[in-house]
């Protein structure tokens, strides 16, 4: 990507733990932390403002923990600590590329990352730095699709980049157990919302609706997909207001 040639300034990257593992069943797979960590650094060279929210599937999943009877807020509260883990792994991975990182959480854990605080949130972002955001929302029943959502109205992000693993973007149906799944190139906030696709969770679609948010849905493991999409690519599923489809 060339200066002055991406479509947006600044972005919200959501990252899926699940993502992050690659070819493993679990844990993160470091080719795919050096990738993106080098998509990030090519993108920021050109002028954007980067901004991630990492979930934490890759280690921990709420839900399954609370089908084995795990009280589902103290479960959701691990999910919390796996997305610090997956955070501080990208965290170091971008600064090994050269890019000043700060890592903010919503649960307070002062020994290894910052509290989360808008302002200092978007200063951080003004002055050409990576922001990664840890602990989802901070509170038991919200997913890191939500978390997403909100700090990408909250710090003034242009787009929300959904980077799934081996989904190229969103379908009626799972495309990894449905080979007939229709794909959709795009969809209104509120098409996804009435057939409650599963790609993201209704809250985060509520939010992005209702501010007027673009998503793009795109498969991380695409070719230079993070730096296809910030250039104006059409990668994956862009999810917009009526009106503007």
């Amino acid at each position: 990507m060339e200066t002055g040639k991406s479509k947006y300034k600044r972005v919200l990257l959501k990252l899926s733990g699940e993502a992050l593992m690659g070819e493993k069943d679990f844990g993160i797979d470091p080719s795919v932390l050096k990738r993106v960590a080098q998509q990030i650094k090519h993108v920021m060279s050109s002028g954007v403002e980067v901004a991630v929210v990492v979930g934490g599937g890759n280690f921990w999943r709420g839900t399954i923990s609370e089908a084995m009877g795990m009280d589902r807020a103290t479960a959701d509260y691990a999910g919390m600590l796996a997305t610090i883990i997956n955070a501080l792994a990208l965290q170091d991975s971008l600064e090994n590329t050269g890019i000043v990182t700060r890592t903010q959480s919503s649960i307070t854990i002062q020994a290894i990352a910052e509290p989360y605080i808008r302002r200092r949130a978007i200063r951080h972002l003004e002055k050409k730095r990576a922001v990664i955001f840890a602990g989802g929302t901070g509170n038991p029943y919200m997913t890191t699709d939500t978390a997403a959502a909100l700090r990408a109205i909250e710090v003034n992000a242009e787009v929300l980049l959904v980077a799934k693993n081996k989904v190229d973007g969103a379908y009626d149906s799972d495309p990894l157990k449905n080979p007939k799944a229709k794909k959709f190139e795009s969809l209104t906030h509120q098409d996804a919302l009435n057939m409650r696709l599963q790609v993201m969770d209704a809250m985060a679609f509520s939010l992005c609706r209702e501010n007027k948010l673009p998503i793009i849905i795109f498969d991380l493991q695409g070719q230079q997909s993070i730096e296809r999409v910030i250039s104006g690519e059409h990668v994956g599923t862009i999810v917009v207001n009526e009106g503007e489809k």
